[in-house]
C-alpha cells in the first residue's frame, strides 16, 4: 500500500544560503544550500551535535515560526517560502517526524492524535476516517488505537509520530532520527514504506544515525553535514573520520562483588501484565545488553530495577535494594536546571570537581558547560544526563535505556569505554537497546518477549543462533559483526 502524495505541491524544497542559530547559546546551523526534487530520498549524515535536526526543521517551516534565533538565507516549498507563508500553509505541503516523538504527541488516545492533524487540514470525515485506518494498520497500531500516547513505548511513540505525519500525505517529508528507537524488523519495513513514498513523488530528507537501513534505497542520495559545510555526493558516503578517543573517567570508587538478583518480577498497567514473572541474575563487573520488540518491557524492567516502577517479585544486590542510576530513554524528563554546570551538580554534596572535569571532556560536554541543556541536542541531552548519575555515585551501577539515541559511532565507542570502567569498577552495567552493532559489545546479550527471556548468553552466541530472533520476529542485520564465541568483547568500532 502505497499513500498517495498531497496534490498541494509537489515541487520539493529548496534551501539557498540557509544559516541559523539559536537564541541563548549561538549554536546552530552554518550556511548551506540544498535542494530536494519531488521522488528525490537524501539522507543528511553526520556527528552528533553538528545541525542535522536544526536542518530539519528549517526545511518544514518549524523554524522560524516556532523557535527564537537568527535566521539567515531562504527556504522555499514549492513557490511557498517559509519564514513568510503561514504556518497552516507550510503544514498543508511538509511535515516533519521529531527525533523526540513525545514532544509531538499532543491528544488523548492513538487513534485521535491522527485525527487531530487530518481535522486541522480541514478534510471531510470520511476522507479523515479512511487515513486514520490506513497507518493504523501500516504502522501496526490498530489495537493500540484506545491507548493514551503516553503510555506507550518509546518505540510505540515512534511510530505514532510517523503514522500521524503521514497520514496527512505531505509533498516534503522530514524525518529526524526515525529509525532510532524501532526494532530491526519495524526498522526495515519503515524504509521499504519511505522508498514506496519516494517512488510516489513525496521528496523525502531524513536525518538518522543508523544509515545502515538505507543502503539500499534507489536512488539514495547522501550529504555530510559536519557543522561547517556541507558535502554532497551519491548513496554510500559517510562522514569524516571520528575524532581521537576521548579519556575515560577515572572513576572515584570501587564496588565489592555482588550478585544482581530479579526473581518474579510483575508489573501490570491498564489491566495487563506489561512484565509477567520476569527474571535474570548479574554480577558486579558485567556489562549486560536487553534487545527485544518494540512493547515488549524493557523500559518497564529498566524502571523496576532502579525502583522507580511499583512491582512484584524481589529485586536484590546481595542483600540490599540495589541502588541504580537510570538514564530515560526520553532525557528531557531528567533535564530541569539552568545549564549543564548545574545539571550535574545538583544537590551533590562537596562535589569532586576534578571529576566532574572529567564527566565533562569525556562526554565532550565541555563547550556547554553553561548552556541549558534543553537547547542541546537530543544526544547531548542523554550525555548530560549520563553525567548526572555518574556524578552521584551510584551504589551498584548504571542503566541505560537506548543510549544509542542521538549518538554517532564516536560516541557510541565513548558510551561503551565508560561501561567498560564501571564494569572494571566492580558495578554492573544494563542497557536496553535496538542497536544490535552496540549491543554484540556487551558481555552478556538477553532477547526477552512479554511472557519473558527468550535467550541469554554471550553475544556470539546468541547472535549467530536464528531460533530467538524468529521467535520474537526481529532479524539480525547483516552488517553486524558477530563476535566470535569466547572472544572477550571488543570496544565498539
Amino acid at each position: 500500500m502505497v499513500l498517495k502524495v498531497s496534490q498541494q505541491s509537489v515541487a520539493g524544497v529548496r534551501a539557498e544560503r540557509l544559516a541559523y542559530r539559536y537564541g541563548g547559546n549561538g549554536h546552530g546551523l552554518s550556511e548551506i544550500s540544498l535542494e530536494a526534487r519531488p521522488g528525490e530520498f537524501v539522507l543528511v549524515s553526520g556527528p552528533s551535535g553538528c545541525g542535522k535536526s536544526t536542518l530539519a526543521r528549517c526545511l518544514t517551516g518549524l523554524i522560524p515560526h516556532l523557535y527564537r534565533g537568527s535566521l539567515q538565507g531562504h527556504v522555499w516549498l514549492g513557490d511557498l517560502e517559509t519564514a513568510t507563508a503561514p504556518l497552516w500553509q507550510i503544514t498543508g505541503r511538509a511535515g516533519l517526524v521529531f527525533q523526540n516523538p513525545a514532544s509531538q504527541m499532543l491528544a488523548g488516545s492513538v487513534e485521535d492524535e491522527i485525527v487531530f492533524g487530518l481535522e486541522n487540514l480541514g478534510l471531510p470525515a470520511g476522507e479523515i476516517a479512511g487515513r486514520v485506518e490506513e497507518s493504523l494498520a501500516r504502522f501496526g497500531l490498530a489495537a493500540l488505537r484506545a491507548r493514551a500516547p503516553q503510555t506507550l513505548s518509546g518505540g510505540e511513540q515512534q511510530k505514532l509520530a510517523l503514522a500521524t505525519v503521514m497520514a496527512r500525505r505531505p509533498a516534503v517529508l522530514g524525518l529526524d532520527e526515525p529509525l532510532s528507537m524501532l526494532d530491526s524488523t519495524a526498522a526495515a519495513d519503515l524504509v521499504s514504506h519511505l522508498a514506496d513514498l519516494a517512488r510516489s513523488g513525496t521528496a523525502i530528507i531524513i536525518g538518522e544515525h543508523r544509515a545502515e537501513y538505507l543502503e539500499g534505497v534507489p536512488g539514495l542520495r547522501v550529504v555530510a553535514l559536519d557543522g561547517n559545510l556541507l558535502r554532497s555526493s551519491g548513496a554510500g558516503a559517510s562522514p569524516g573520520p571520528a575524532g581521537p578517543a576521548r579519556a575515560v573517567p577515572q572513576f572515584p570508587f570501587h564496588t565489592p562483588p555482588f550478585v544482581l538478583v530479579a526473581r518474579d518480577v510483575t508489573v501490570r498497567l491498564g489491566g495487563r501484565a506489561v512484565l509477567d514473572r520476569f527474571g535474570f541474575e548479574a554480577r558486579g563487573g558485567e556489562v549486560l545488553a536487553i534487545v527485544g520488540r518494540n512493547g515488549a518491557g524493557k523500559t518497564t524492567l529498566l524502571r523496576a530495577l532502579a525502583g522507580l516502577q511499583l512491582h512484584e517479585g524481589c529485586v536484590t544486590a546481595g542483600d540490599m535494594r540495589p541502588d541504580f542510576g537510570l538514564v530515560f530513554q526520553n532525557a528531557e524528563l531528567q533535564l530541569f536546571n539552568a545549564s549543564v554546570h548545574d545539571e550535574i551538580l545538583y544537590r551533590v554534596p562537596d562535589p569532586d570537581l576534578a571529576f566532574y572535569g572529567q564527566l565533562l571532556d569525556a562526554l565532550e560536554l565541555t563547550p556547554y558547560e553553561h548552556t541549558p541543556p534543553l537547547l542541546l541536542s537530543e544526544g547531548e541531552k542523554k550525555r548530560v544526563v549520563l553525567a548526572t548519575v555518574l556524578m552521584r555515585r551510584p551504589r551498584h551501577g548504571v542503566l541505560l535505556d537506548e543510549p544509542s539515541l542521538g549518538q554517532d559511532a564516536a560516541h557510541k565507542a565513548m558510551l561503551i569505554r565508560i561501561a567498560r570502567g564501571l564494569a572494571r569498577a566492580g558495578q554492573v552495567v544494563i542497557l536496553t537497546t535496538h542497536d544490535l552493532a552496540l549491543a554484540a559489545r556487551a558481555d552478556r546479550l538477553l532477547v526477552m518477549a512479554p511472557e519473558g527471556l527468550v535467550a541469554d548468553g554471550l553475544p556470539g552466541q546468541v547472535l549467530g543462533d536464528p531460533a530467538p530472533w524468529a521467535r520474537v520476529g526481529l532479524t539480525v542485520p547483516s552488517w553486524v559483526r558477530i563476535p566470535p564465541v569466547g572472544d572477550r568483547p571488543e570496544i565498539y568500532g
